[in-house]
């Protein structure tokens, strides 16, 4: 759970700033748990100035677990080169990119899309479906795994796809 880099921050305001130059109205905030998902979404908000409706209660950011990034298990805590060290680059790249082969005590892509898709299904798609303009700050891996449910993309194709930070 790290905090927002000064990048992430910068790319926060930068989203903030393109959703007001746009006049998109924001319906409903959805965020992973994690301190940089919620304070992208801060960030963002407050740049698109929709604060007002932040302070009066009337855009409400709601947190999910089931948003969280990707539990890379053993993984955590150590560098790519610590990473490769102990386990082999190869073993590495195999866990990255596949999308059915967990790291150990870790989640796999898939994992990810089997915890996120329901919560996807029951509390984000509702809105969508009502014309509503959701922001959701979450992470490479959930976002992925929407993609999936959307129908952007195949399980197959998904592990390739690379995310953009701050879009």
């Amino acid at each position: 759970n790290v905090p927002l880099t000064e990048k992430g921050e910068t790319e926060a305001k930068k989203a903030g700033e393109l959703i007001k130059k746009h006049k998109i109205n924001i319906d409903k905030v959805f965020s992973s748990v994690l301190e940089r998902a919620n304070r992208t979404a801060e960030i963002t908000i407050k740049h698109a100035e929709l604060n007002n409706l932040w302070e009066n209660h009337k855009l409400v950011m709601t947190r999910s677990e089931k948003l969280n990034e990707r539990d890379y298990g053993d993984l955590v805590g150590l560098n790519k080169k610590e990473t490769a060290d102990k386990f082999g680059k190869d073993q590495v790249h195999i866990w990255r990119r596949s999308y059915n082969i967990p790291p150990p005590n870790g989640e796999s892509l898939q994992n990810v899309v089997d915890r996120v898709s329901p919560y996807f299904k029951e509390k984000i798609k509702p809105s969508l479906e009502k014309g509503k303009n959701v922001l959701i700050a979450a992470h490479g891996n959930s976002l992925r795994a929407m993609m999936i449910e959307l129908g952007m993309y195949k399980p197959e194709e998904i592990s390739s796809i690379e995310l953009p930070t701050g879009s």
